[in-house]
Protein backbone atom coordinates (compact mmCIF):
# COMPACT_ATOMS: atom_id res chain seq x y z
CA UNK A 1 0.00 0.00 0.00
CA UNK A 2 0.96 3.82 -0.33
CA UNK A 3 2.11 4.10 2.93
CA UNK A 4 4.03 0.43 3.81
CA UNK A 5 7.28 1.77 2.59
CA UNK A 6 7.09 5.06 4.93
CA UNK A 7 6.11 2.67 7.91
CA UNK A 8 8.86 0.23 7.52
CA UNK A 9 11.12 3.15 7.75
CA UNK A 10 9.99 4.62 10.82
CA UNK A 11 9.67 1.04 11.88
CA UNK A 12 13.33 0.44 11.59
CA UNK A 13 14.34 3.94 12.86
CA UNK A 14 11.78 3.48 15.98
CA UNK A 15 13.60 0.72 17.08
CA UNK A 16 16.43 3.15 18.74
CA UNK A 17 14.79 4.45 21.52
CA UNK A 18 14.90 2.15 24.08
CA UNK A 19 18.26 2.90 25.54
CA UNK A 20 19.71 6.22 27.44
CA UNK A 21 19.08 9.60 27.21
CA UNK A 22 21.06 12.06 26.41
CA UNK A 23 19.85 14.76 29.59
CA UNK A 24 17.37 17.64 29.56
CA UNK A 25 14.17 16.58 27.85
CA UNK A 26 12.79 12.72 27.87
CA UNK A 27 15.39 10.36 27.27
CA UNK A 28 15.73 10.13 23.52
CA UNK A 29 19.19 8.53 23.13
CA UNK A 30 20.64 5.27 22.55
CA UNK A 31 24.17 3.66 21.52
CA UNK A 32 25.14 4.01 17.86
CA UNK A 33 25.68 0.40 17.63
CA UNK A 34 21.93 -0.17 18.27
CA UNK A 35 20.93 3.02 16.14
CA UNK A 36 22.63 1.86 13.27
CA UNK A 37 21.46 -1.69 13.51
CA UNK A 38 18.00 -0.26 13.34
CA UNK A 39 19.10 1.22 9.59
CA UNK A 40 20.07 -1.66 7.08
CA UNK A 41 18.24 0.12 4.17
CA UNK A 42 20.74 2.74 4.80
CA UNK A 43 24.09 2.69 3.12
CA UNK A 44 27.05 4.86 2.48
CA UNK A 45 26.53 6.84 0.02
CA UNK A 46 29.65 7.32 -2.97
CA UNK A 47 30.25 10.67 -3.07
CA UNK A 48 33.10 12.70 -5.76
CA UNK A 49 35.59 14.58 -3.77
CA UNK A 50 33.92 18.10 -2.23
CA UNK A 51 30.76 16.55 -3.32
CA UNK A 52 27.53 17.36 -0.27
CA UNK A 53 25.02 14.77 0.39
CA UNK A 54 21.95 15.97 -1.77
CA UNK A 55 19.09 16.29 0.77
CA UNK A 56 15.81 17.01 0.07
CA UNK A 57 13.02 18.11 3.27
CA UNK A 58 9.50 18.15 2.67
CA UNK A 59 8.39 20.93 5.37
CA UNK A 60 9.99 24.34 6.31
CA UNK A 61 10.36 23.32 10.01
CA UNK A 62 11.79 19.95 8.67
CA UNK A 63 14.28 21.54 6.68
CA UNK A 64 15.24 23.84 9.56
CA UNK A 65 16.11 20.69 11.85
CA UNK A 66 17.88 19.00 8.85
CA UNK A 67 19.36 22.39 8.29
CA UNK A 68 20.81 22.48 11.80
CA UNK A 69 22.06 18.72 11.70
CA UNK A 70 23.54 18.40 8.85
CA UNK A 71 25.03 22.48 8.33
CA UNK A 72 27.45 23.03 5.41
CA UNK A 73 28.24 19.49 5.39
CA UNK A 74 24.85 18.71 2.83
CA UNK A 75 23.26 20.50 0.15
CA UNK A 76 19.76 20.79 1.33
CA UNK A 77 16.79 21.91 -0.44
CA UNK A 78 13.16 22.44 1.48
CA UNK A 79 10.11 21.75 -1.08
CA UNK A 80 7.91 24.21 0.98
CA UNK A 81 8.48 27.36 1.79
CA UNK A 82 7.71 30.28 4.43
CA UNK A 83 3.72 29.97 4.79
CA UNK A 84 3.05 26.62 2.76
CA UNK A 85 0.41 24.56 4.23
CA UNK A 86 1.75 21.08 4.44
CA UNK A 87 -1.83 19.88 4.76
CA UNK A 88 -2.31 21.51 1.29
CA UNK A 89 1.03 21.99 -0.86
CA UNK A 90 0.71 20.01 -4.11
CA UNK A 91 4.05 18.71 -5.48
CA UNK A 92 5.70 20.87 -8.86
CA UNK A 93 7.50 19.44 -11.57
CA UNK A 94 9.93 20.85 -9.80
CA UNK A 95 9.92 19.12 -6.71
CA UNK A 96 9.07 15.59 -8.55
CA UNK A 97 12.81 16.23 -10.18
CA UNK A 98 14.43 17.14 -6.78
CA UNK A 99 13.34 14.07 -5.17
CA UNK A 100 14.06 11.75 -7.97
CA UNK A 101 18.18 13.46 -7.92
CA UNK A 102 17.85 13.16 -3.84
CA UNK A 103 20.20 11.48 -1.80
CA UNK A 104 17.49 10.97 1.11
CA UNK A 105 14.40 12.41 1.72
CA UNK A 106 12.90 13.75 5.11
CA UNK A 107 9.63 13.58 6.13
CA UNK A 108 7.56 14.98 9.01
CA UNK A 109 5.68 11.47 8.57
CA UNK A 110 2.25 10.97 9.93
CA UNK A 111 0.46 11.33 6.94
CA UNK A 112 1.18 15.40 6.78
CA UNK A 113 2.17 15.77 3.74
CA UNK A 114 -0.51 14.43 2.25
CA UNK A 115 -0.37 16.27 -1.09
CA UNK A 116 3.38 15.21 -1.34
CA UNK A 117 2.97 11.70 -0.45
CA UNK A 118 2.43 9.89 -3.96
CA UNK A 119 4.72 11.69 -5.78
CA UNK A 120 7.66 10.43 -3.07
CA UNK A 121 6.37 6.90 -3.82
CA UNK A 122 6.20 7.12 -7.13
CA UNK A 123 9.85 8.02 -7.38
CA UNK A 124 11.01 5.87 -4.90
CA UNK A 125 13.23 3.55 -6.77
CA UNK A 126 14.94 6.34 -8.77
CA UNK A 127 15.46 8.19 -6.13
CA UNK A 128 17.28 7.46 -2.45
CA UNK A 129 15.40 6.44 0.55
CA UNK A 130 12.74 8.12 2.55
CA UNK A 131 12.95 8.89 6.17
CA UNK A 132 10.32 9.83 8.52
CA UNK A 133 11.60 11.74 11.40
CA UNK A 134 9.42 11.45 13.87
CA UNK A 135 10.37 7.37 13.38
CA UNK A 136 10.07 6.21 17.43
CA UNK A 137 7.58 8.73 18.00
CA UNK A 138 3.92 7.55 19.46
CA UNK A 139 1.58 9.56 17.95
CA UNK A 140 -1.28 10.71 19.71
CA UNK A 141 -4.39 9.35 18.14
CA UNK A 142 -6.56 10.13 15.14
CA UNK A 143 -6.98 10.86 11.49
CA UNK A 144 -8.45 8.89 8.68
CA UNK A 145 -7.75 6.40 6.95
CA UNK A 146 -6.35 6.85 3.48
CA UNK A 147 -6.18 4.76 0.22
CA UNK A 148 -7.27 1.43 2.66
CA UNK A 149 -4.42 2.92 5.25
CA UNK A 150 -4.97 2.49 9.15
CA UNK A 151 -5.27 5.85 10.51
CA UNK A 152 -2.17 7.62 11.11
CA UNK A 153 -2.19 9.46 13.78
CA UNK A 154 -1.80 13.19 15.43
CA UNK A 155 1.45 14.56 12.56
CA UNK A 156 2.10 17.86 14.40
CA UNK A 157 4.83 16.32 16.71
CA UNK A 158 7.19 19.09 16.86
CA UNK A 159 4.45 21.19 19.24
CA UNK A 160 6.84 19.22 21.96
CA UNK A 161 10.02 19.96 21.64
CA UNK A 162 11.54 16.49 23.37
CA UNK A 163 9.86 15.16 19.70
CA UNK A 164 12.16 17.35 17.81
CA UNK A 165 14.95 16.01 19.58
CA UNK A 166 13.99 12.76 18.34
CA UNK A 167 14.36 13.76 15.35
CA UNK A 168 17.53 15.40 15.71
CA UNK A 169 18.68 12.08 16.17
CA UNK A 170 16.93 10.08 13.83
CA UNK A 171 18.15 13.20 11.01
CA UNK A 172 21.93 12.53 12.51
CA UNK A 173 21.53 8.77 12.52
CA UNK A 174 20.28 8.46 8.85
CA UNK A 175 22.79 11.37 7.74
CA UNK A 176 26.10 9.49 9.35
CA UNK A 177 25.24 6.07 7.86
CA UNK A 178 24.78 8.09 4.62
CA UNK A 179 28.14 9.89 4.84
CA UNK A 180 29.92 8.53 6.89
CA UNK A 181 33.03 10.76 6.21
CA UNK A 182 31.19 13.21 8.05
CA UNK A 183 29.70 11.30 10.89
CA UNK A 184 31.50 13.50 13.53
CA UNK A 185 29.83 16.60 12.46
CA UNK A 186 26.75 15.29 12.15
CA UNK A 187 27.12 13.95 16.06
CA UNK A 188 28.57 17.60 17.40
CA UNK A 189 25.59 19.43 15.24
CA UNK A 190 22.61 16.92 16.37
CA UNK A 191 24.03 17.50 19.99
CA UNK A 192 24.42 21.37 19.81
CA UNK A 193 21.17 21.33 18.53
CA UNK A 194 19.23 19.55 20.98
CA UNK A 195 21.06 21.68 23.90
CA UNK A 196 18.89 24.43 22.35
CA UNK A 197 15.86 22.80 22.94
CA UNK A 198 16.73 21.73 26.27
CA UNK A 199 16.79 26.09 26.52
CA UNK A 200 13.93 25.96 24.56
CA UNK A 201 11.54 23.72 26.47
CA UNK A 202 12.54 25.73 30.12
CA UNK A 203 11.74 28.86 28.59
CA UNK A 204 8.51 27.31 27.33
CA UNK A 205 7.68 26.52 30.75
CA UNK A 206 8.61 29.94 32.04
CA UNK A 207 6.42 31.80 30.05
CA UNK A 208 3.27 29.80 30.92
CA UNK A 209 3.90 29.95 34.24
CA UNK A 210 2.65 33.40 34.00
CA UNK A 211 -0.87 32.39 32.28
CA UNK A 212 -3.73 31.28 34.84
CA UNK A 213 -4.35 27.96 34.85
CA UNK A 214 -7.86 28.35 34.54
CA UNK A 215 -7.04 30.58 31.09
CA UNK A 216 -4.44 27.85 29.78
CA UNK A 217 -7.43 26.89 27.32
CA UNK A 218 -6.82 26.19 23.39
CA UNK A 219 -9.64 26.71 20.53
CA UNK A 220 -7.53 26.30 17.33
CA UNK A 221 -8.47 26.63 13.37
CA UNK A 222 -7.87 22.77 13.41
CA UNK A 223 -6.94 20.26 15.91
CA UNK A 224 -2.96 21.11 15.99
CA UNK A 225 -2.07 21.91 19.23
CA UNK A 226 -2.33 18.47 21.15
CA UNK A 227 1.25 17.87 21.46
CA UNK A 228 1.59 21.06 23.19
CA UNK A 229 -1.17 21.07 25.43
CA UNK A 230 0.08 17.73 26.76
CA UNK A 231 3.50 18.98 27.42
CA UNK A 232 2.24 21.86 29.11
CA UNK A 233 -0.99 21.61 30.91
CA UNK A 234 -3.13 23.37 28.51
CA UNK A 235 -6.98 22.20 27.79
CA UNK A 236 -8.21 22.02 23.99
CA UNK A 237 -11.55 23.50 23.97
CA UNK A 238 -12.19 22.69 20.86
CA UNK A 239 -11.19 23.45 16.93
CA UNK A 240 -12.92 25.34 13.84
CA UNK A 241 -12.19 22.20 12.20
CA UNK A 242 -12.35 19.51 14.08
CA UNK A 243 -9.56 16.99 12.67
CA UNK A 244 -5.93 16.69 12.03
CA UNK A 245 -6.08 18.38 8.47
CA UNK A 246 -6.92 21.84 7.39
CA UNK A 247 -8.13 19.93 4.60
CA UNK A 248 -11.37 19.09 6.06
CA UNK A 249 -14.24 20.88 6.55
CA UNK A 250 -16.76 21.52 9.47
CA UNK A 251 -20.54 21.41 9.51
CA UNK A 252 -22.61 23.80 10.79
CA UNK A 253 -23.22 21.30 13.88
CA UNK A 254 -19.69 21.29 14.58
CA UNK A 255 -19.09 24.78 13.96
CA UNK A 256 -22.49 25.56 16.76
CA UNK A 257 -21.13 23.03 19.03
CA UNK A 258 -17.55 24.36 19.07
CA UNK A 259 -19.35 27.94 19.63
CA UNK A 260 -21.30 26.36 22.92
CA UNK A 261 -18.02 25.15 23.78
CA UNK A 262 -16.62 28.53 24.08
CA UNK A 263 -19.10 29.75 25.90
CA UNK A 264 -19.40 27.44 28.16
CA UNK A 265 -14.85 26.92 28.82
CA UNK A 266 -14.86 31.08 28.56
CA UNK A 267 -12.06 30.18 26.22
CA UNK A 268 -10.26 33.38 25.43
CA UNK A 269 -9.10 33.45 21.75
CA UNK A 270 -9.66 31.41 18.59
CA UNK A 271 -5.92 30.99 17.94
CA UNK A 272 -5.60 30.23 13.71
CA UNK A 273 -2.41 29.29 11.60
CA UNK A 274 -0.79 31.90 9.09
CA UNK A 275 -0.95 29.35 6.38
CA UNK A 276 -4.91 28.75 6.86
CA UNK A 277 -7.62 30.76 5.33
CA UNK A 278 -9.39 32.79 8.91
CA UNK A 279 -12.29 33.05 7.76
CA UNK A 280 -14.54 30.15 9.96
CA UNK A 281 -12.65 31.00 12.56
CA UNK A 282 -13.65 35.08 12.55
CA UNK A 283 -17.26 34.00 12.10
CA UNK A 284 -16.88 32.04 15.45
CA UNK A 285 -14.74 34.74 16.90
CA UNK A 286 -17.43 37.07 16.22
CA UNK A 287 -20.17 35.33 17.08
CA UNK A 288 -18.27 34.65 20.67
CA UNK A 289 -17.11 37.95 21.05
CA UNK A 290 -13.29 36.71 21.33
CA UNK A 291 -10.20 37.79 19.42
CA UNK A 292 -8.61 36.02 16.44
CA UNK A 293 -4.70 35.21 17.00
CA UNK A 294 -2.49 34.48 14.34
CA UNK A 295 -0.11 31.69 15.06
CA UNK A 296 2.58 29.67 12.83
CA UNK A 297 1.58 26.29 13.01
CA UNK A 298 2.67 23.72 10.01
CA UNK A 299 4.38 26.76 8.58
CA UNK A 300 7.63 29.26 9.28
CA UNK A 301 7.46 33.16 9.18
CA UNK A 302 9.17 34.91 5.97
CA UNK A 303 12.92 36.09 6.65
CA UNK A 304 12.45 38.98 9.10
CA UNK A 305 9.85 37.98 10.98
CA UNK A 306 11.64 36.05 13.64
CA UNK A 307 9.81 33.11 12.77
CA UNK A 308 11.52 31.90 10.46
CA UNK A 309 13.33 28.95 12.20
CA UNK A 310 11.93 26.52 14.37
CA UNK A 311 13.00 27.55 17.67
CA UNK A 312 12.07 31.49 16.71
CA UNK A 313 8.75 29.81 15.84
CA UNK A 314 8.29 28.11 18.93
CA UNK A 315 9.04 31.26 20.84
CA UNK A 316 6.69 33.74 18.97
CA UNK A 317 4.06 31.45 19.54
CA UNK A 318 4.64 31.17 22.71
CA UNK A 319 4.74 34.81 23.57
CA UNK A 320 1.47 35.62 21.72
CA UNK A 321 -0.40 32.94 23.71
CA UNK A 322 0.89 34.71 27.05
CA UNK A 323 -0.61 37.96 25.66
CA UNK A 324 -3.99 36.07 24.89
CA UNK A 325 -3.97 33.83 27.59
CA UNK A 326 -2.35 35.66 30.63
CA UNK A 327 -4.24 38.71 31.42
Amino acid sequence: MKHRRWARLAIALGLMWLAAGCGGLDKVGQSRADRDAGLPELRAVKLAAAAKLRVVATTAIVGDVVGNVGGEAIALTILMGPGQDPHSYQPTPQDVALVEKAHVVFVNGFHLEEGLEATIEAVADRGGPTVSVSAGIKPRPGGDEHAGSQPAGDPHVWFDPAHVKIWARNIETALSALDPANAAIYRANAAAYMRELDELDAAIRSQVAVIPPERRKLVTDHDVFGYFAERYDFKVVGAVIPALSTTAEASAGELADLIGKIRAERAPAVFVGASVNPKAAAAVAAETGIPVIRLYTGELGAAGSGAETYLGMMRMNVEALAKALGR
